[in-house]
């Protein structure tokens, strides 16, 4: 008789273990679980996009540009001058944006 060797073998406990009445309670006692509710409470909490934020204040601290710094024209992002790249038309491009 061949032997299959990648099946998981089975001890005589085992067999034992998962007979078909046990199986089926298993299966009962898992359908039989609570269902989570979410509550209004949590809802309410939510801020959705478009909100009007008008009375809220930035929170953070904003620098202007620095003498050792640029603005991409590419990404419109300030970086560092170890990050210049090239200059097209005068401009300045970044690693990022030239790669």
């Amino acid at each position: 008789m061949a032997t299959d060797y990648d099946t998981p073998r089975k001890t005589d406990d085992d067999v034992n273990e998962d007979s078909i009445e046990e199986l089926k309670a298993r299966r009962n006692d898992k359908s039989t679980s609570t269902v989570d509710v979410d509550e209004f409470d949590q809802a309410e909490s939510l801020e959705l996009p478009g909100a009007d934020l008008s009375n809220e204040e930035l929170s953070v601290r904003v620098l202007p540009r620095q003498a050792d710094e640029f603005t991409c024209m590419s990404c419109f992002l300030v970086h560092h001058r170890s990050q210049l790249a090239t200059e097209k038309n005068g401009n300045p491009i970044c690693r990022d944006c030239a790669a």
